[in-house]
Formats: C-alpha cells, structure tokens, sequence
C-alpha cells in the first residue's frame, strides 16, 4: 500500500503526476467535484494546525468527499493510554484515508506499519512535512513555469524547519539545483541533511549569513519562522528569534523574477510592507496547498491496490535490541516501537523512526 510519510516515499514521476494533477484541477475543478463522493478522510492532528487541517478538509470536501477526526487529542481516547497504533487500526475501520499530525518525531511511519488505509504525514515534530513539500513543489512549478534548474535560497531556521529538510529532499531529483543556505550558527542545516542529501545527490550549495549577499542570484527565497516550539532550551530561541527579516529594502536586491515562499505562520520574519509586491507568493502558496492536497488524495486511492505504486523497498530496517534512540521526541521513547535502525552510505547509524544519529547503548 503506498502511504506518504516522507517526501522520498513518492517517486519523481509519482510526485510529477500529483503536481500535474493539481493544474488539471486548478485549469477545471468541476471536473472533479464529485470524484471522492461516498468517500471519507480522517484528520488526526495531535498537535495544533490552522492550514494544514482546512486545507486537508477543504480538499476532501471539493472532492466530494466527507471528513472527519480531531484537532486536540485531548478529548479522545489517547487522553486514556491508547497508542498511535491502535488509534489508526481504530480510525481505519471508518475512512478511506488519514491525514496525521503529530508532535512526536516517527509517529506516522510507526502507524503506517499496521494501517489497512493510506497515511499521509501533515507533519511528525521537526522531522518531516510531505504535503507542504508538495505545495512548494506546485508554487515553484506555478510561479517560474518549471522546477529544473533553478537558485534557491533557505533563510531562518534551518536546523528545526521540517519544510526545509523535506524541500531540499524532493529538489535532489531535479536537474540544475543550487541551494543556499543563510542561517546563523545555531539554525544551521543539519550535517545529515547535507550528507545524506545534498552530498551524495551532487546539489551544489553554500552557507552564508546574511540574505544582501545572495539575493540578486535567486530565483526562490524561501523564508521560515524561528520555532519557539522546537526548542529545548528558552535561552536559545531568544538569540536567534530576530535572525532574519523580510523588508521591502531587501526586496529591492532582488531579481524582477523571482517568488518568495513561506510555510507560515510568519511571525516578524517578513514585514507586511512586503506582502503587496507581486513576488510575495506566501498566501497563492497556501492555495496551491489545497490544490495539491486533492491531487494527492485522488491519487493515494488510485494507487492502494496497484503493486506498482507501493512503498520503496530500497532498503530495511536493521533491528538491534541492544541499541536505542536517545532522541527525546522519537517515537521509540513514546510508545513500545521496536528498536529500529538505518545505515547510511556512510555506514553511520540512525535512527529508522527520526533519522537521529544519537543511538545510545
């Protein structure tokens, strides 16, 4: 069964036909009114979410479709003990489809395991956002006419922002990429992210610190909010809160052709005065979300019993009981998930749930 966990569960002709469905929508969306009548999706968000749930409930409901689940776990039975696992065996006999978010890092790939329905990840902590991978993709395709060969420009909160990591994953499939990264010290790209993706994909890039000097080369700069939540350490987040902002001073560097992108919420990282010039994309992207999120649902049910479109198989997880996940918000270190593990080309050990190298003894 082909669920989305993870931006590389998708293929790049997989993810080049939702992309392309969601123009056909977008180009005729009476022609698809109808074609998820009788069909239900569940929206499990454990944590909380404004676009990423109405854009899931507005896709299913122009298609046709019925929704239901919850926006608080707190008035369900996971409020009782109930695990992840048993949540969606439960959930699974209502609906043709779930959509998960989820503050605990795994906790959608541990579902997946024993789902009768396609998961989608609507976001696993800092660790992975498909879907809003997805929205990139369509803006980028929407505002430039096409992915390849193309400048990007990371800004912010590099080290926490799940859209960054998910984002740079899916580019490594398309030709031409030049990724630059502008963040402090402490919002720095992680290195497995460099190593795993950017290095061993060939993407050229370079870190730097301040958005002057790179912003006549891009032709995307995507912006991203310091997130206080993902932080351990207060301390910390007040240093680099003010990181990075936004002006229409900064906009004038940069190219007459070019978009702006961002996940939101903003917070101060992009001033208002921004939001009336024509390269601002940030709220046509949030449409696009909705858009690409009917494609990918019209396609997850298309493709449930095709062994075609099943999950890669490119490799297996390496069971070691002796070892463990140190990570704090992996789901190992929530919930009873077997101790599970992944070599990079590297030969390095991670985690098979968060992808964290902290492995302890």
């Amino acid at each position: 069964m082909k669920h989305l966990i993870d931006p590389m569960d998708l293929t790049k002709e997989e993810t080049d036909q939702i992309v392309s469905l969601a123009e056909d929508i977008i180009a005729d969306r009476e022609k698809y009114q109808d074609i998820m009548a009788h069909r239900k999706l569940a929206t499990l968000f454990y944590e909380p979410s404004t676009r990423t749930r109405l854009s899931f409930t507005s896709a299913m409901m122009e298609l046709g479709g019925n929704v239901l689940g919850f926006s608080d776990a707190k008035n369900t039975s996971v409020s009782k003990g109930e695990t992840v696992q048993d949540t969606v065996r439960v959930v699974g006999c209502f609906v043709d489809v779930i959509a998960m978010r989820h503050h605990i890092e795994g906790a959608q790939l541990y579902a997946s395991e024993v789902s009768k329905v396609p998961i989608i990840n609507a976001g696993d902590g800092s660790h992975s956002h498909p879907t809003q991978t997805l929205t990139d993709l369509l803006t980028i395709k929407r505002e430039l006419g096409h992915i390849d060969n193309i400048t990007i420009g990371f800004c912010g909160d590099l080290r926490f922002g799940r859209t960054v990591h998910s984002l740079i994953k899916a580019l490594s499939r398309y030709k031409g990429i030049k990724v630059i990264l502008i963040a402090p010290d402490e919002l720095r790209l992680p290195d497995y992210i460099k190593q795993d993706v950017c290095d061993k994909c060939g993407i050229d890039y370079r870190e730097v610190k301040t958005i002057e000097e790179v912003m006549p080369e891009l032709d995307i700069l995507y912006m991203t909010r310091v997130q206080k939540e993902r932080f351990l350490d207060e301390e910390e987040f007040d240093r680099v809160k003010d990181s990075f902002v936004l002006d229409k001073a900064r906009m004038s560097l940069a190219r007459e052709k070019m978009a702006v992108l961002h996940p939101l919420p903003r917070v101060n990282e992009i001033l208002p005065e921004v939001d009336d010039d024509p390269r601002a994309a940030y709220f046509r992207q949030v449409e696009n979300g909705k858009f690409v999120r009917m494609a990918l649902i019209t396609k997850l049910l298309e493709w449930k019993d095709d062994p075609q479109h099943g999950m890669p198989e490119n490799q297996k997880p390496v069971p070691d009981p002796s070892r463990r996940c140190a990570n704090p918000k992996c789901i190992c270190n929530a919930e009873h998930a077997p101790r599970l593990f992944r070599r990079t080309d590297s030969g390095e050990l991670r985690c098979w749930y968060c992808d964290s190298k902290n492995i302890k003894e």
